[in-house]
């Protein structure tokens, strides 16, 4: 038997649970398609191609690979699963009711 918790509450699964959930989140930058022009074509990019690599020499390669892609798992328990199909985006602190 796997030894298995919701990521939410902490409920054993499998044990305590007859059923369990998966929750697949994938967060990737959307790039609309880009209108070119014949400017752009021909216009001499090297400079800004440098000075983008020299950027990314610089930067945390997680941080980068996650400012593209990040793919999240989460198991939980059927009362959980519940509550995030009801509400899957937490409103900000701010804007949620006091305690």
């Amino acid at each position: 038997m796997d030894h298995l918790s919701c990521d939410l509450c902490g409920k054993a699964l499998l044990a305590d649970e007859p059923v369990r959930y998966q929750v697949r989140i994938q967060v990737y930058a959307a790039y609309d398609p880009l209108e070119l022009t014949p400017d752009d074509l021909s216009r001499d990019h090297r400079d800004e191609i440098h000075a983008l690599l020299e950027r990314l020499a610089a930067a945390d390669p997680r941080e980068v690979e996650e400012s593209v892609y990040k793919e999240l798992h989460f198991d939980l328990c059927m009362a959980c699963q519940r509550r995030y199909i009801c509400a899957p985006l937490p409103r900000p602190a701010e804007a949620a009711p006091a305690p």
